[in-house]
């Protein structure tokens, strides 16, 4: 698998850092894990095929993780490129996540789920973070989702491929010890670590619990990500190792790692 950072950022624009979105390439296709609002022009500039993306996931109902979904569905129904396409796309995310998008198409008399190619809808119901719901998100790519402290609907994903590898991807989150037990042992983990230290929300990550959670999940690699501005100009590697020993990365809009 391969992954390669959209978005590193928030709500809040940054001129460094889009909202949050992750390519993932995989043996089974393409997937976008989350889709903020800048996420059309970030594929483009990483040279991406939009076109033939695989499955889409949406963790919670934000606008810095979905806002883009329309707009990328909006392209998708009437781009050329995509005119002849004949496999269908997943969408899985969480629920509501229909409404949004039928919404959204009302408003604008342009239904977004009828493409010129099928549809796969999947909405995700909650659910306790000690009993993972299980799919499976394109053949071969087995998936499971667990309820998250953030919103109601907000849910974190795990992957794992046919040889084994694991990614998990937090999405927004606020403390929640069993979360590490979900990344446990992870090829990958994607952990939001919104604030430095002073937190000014319950539902996000300052870095000691980000740590405490790697501590607990030990991963083999962790990425911080979802960076509010506050980070700028502080070493958030040299920071996060002085509190956890493991391989550390600081996301930044374009990273590209191998797992």
């Amino acid at each position: 698998m391969k992954l390669i950072v959209l978005g590193s950022g928030t709500s809040v624009p940054h001129p460094q850092r889009a909202a949050a979105a992750f390519w993932l390439e995989t043996e089974s296709g393409s997937v976008l894990l989350d889709c903020g609002g800048d996420t059309i022009r970030r594929i483009l500039q990483e040279n991406l095929d939009w076109s033939d993306l695989d499955a889409i996931w949406i963790s919670h109902l934000h606008l810095d993780h979905c806002g883009g979904l329309a707009n990328l569905l909006f392209a998708m129904k009437w781009a050329p490129q995509t005119q002849q396409r004949n496999k269908k796309i997943a969408i899985f995310g969480c629920e509501g996540l229909q409404k949004f998008l039928s919404g959204i198409g009302e408003s604008v008399r342009s239904e977004l789920l009828e493409q010129p190619f099928k549809i796969q809808m999947n909405e995700i119901s909650p659910t306790q973070i000690s009993v993972p719901r299980e799919f499976e998100l394109l053949p071969g790519l087995r998936a499971q989702s667990v309820s998250t402290p953030h919103r109601r609907e907000s849910l974190a994903l795990r992957l794992t491929d046919n040889d084994g590898k694991s990614l998990v991807y937090t999405s927004d989150t606020g403390y929640d010890e069993e979360l590490a037990s979900f990344a446990h042992d992870a090829d990958l983990l994607i952990l939001e670590c919104s604030f430095w230290r002073n937190k000014p929300f319950k539902k996000h990550l300052e870095l000691a619990e980000a740590m405490r959670i790697a501590q607990l999940a030990s991963p083999r690699k962790l990425v911080l990500t979802h960076l509010y501005s506050e980070w700028d100009g502080v070493d958030i590697k040299a920071e996060a190792k002085k509190l956890w020993s493991g391989d550390v990365v600081a996301a930044f809009d374009g990273l590209t790692l191998e797992i």
